[in-house]
């Protein structure tokens, strides 16, 4: 499992309402462009669907994800159908009054080949795209701290 993380001045659930925001991802990610709830969520739960648009150079693609982890404000995780991969978040209170932000990734099984062979187009191979989506992990939680850190307590 690949996992990084930031320490945040913002309470948890202000976190967790930036986390689960699927529709926002985009403003983070480096690859990720945003979402939206499918199959009639519209929110964060145990079993709602969403696609989630993706990109990397030119090349633009989508995905379609299953919550497999809601549990507000602590945790957050969804299954990406197309290449076996699960992402998620742990938000956890520091003493301070902020917040711990965990991202994690797992693969739960090795992804079809024509997915294989668009990871090795794009990226050289499963190897190189594990070590950039870590790097992409830690800007985006360096985004999602730099967002929270600016927006006052009050907004």
């Amino acid at each position: 499992m690949d996992e990084a993380s930031v320490t945040i001045a913002a309470a948890p659930d202000k976190v967790w309402a930036t986390v689960t925001d699927i529709t926002n991802m985009g403003k983070w990610s480096p690859s990720n462009t945003g979402g939206k709830w499918t199959k009639g969520a519209s929110g964060p739960a145990p079993g709602a669907h969403f696609a989630a648009w993706n990109k990397k150079g030119v090349a633009r693609w989508v995905t379609h994800c299953e919550v497999i982890e809601c549990e507000e404000p602590s945790k957050f995780a969804f299954q990406v159908a197309e290449n076996h991969m699960q992402w998620g978040w742990k938000i956890a209170a520091t003493d301070d009054g902020g917040t711990e932000l965990t991202q994690w990734r797992h693969r739960t099984a090795m992804p079809a080949l024509p997915i294989r062979m668009f990871v090795k187009m794009l990226w050289g191979g499963i190897d190189q795209l594990d070590a950039n989506m870590v790097d992409g992990m830690r800007d985006t939680l360096n985004a999602i701290k730099r967002d929270l850190e600016a927006t006052p307590a009050s907004a």
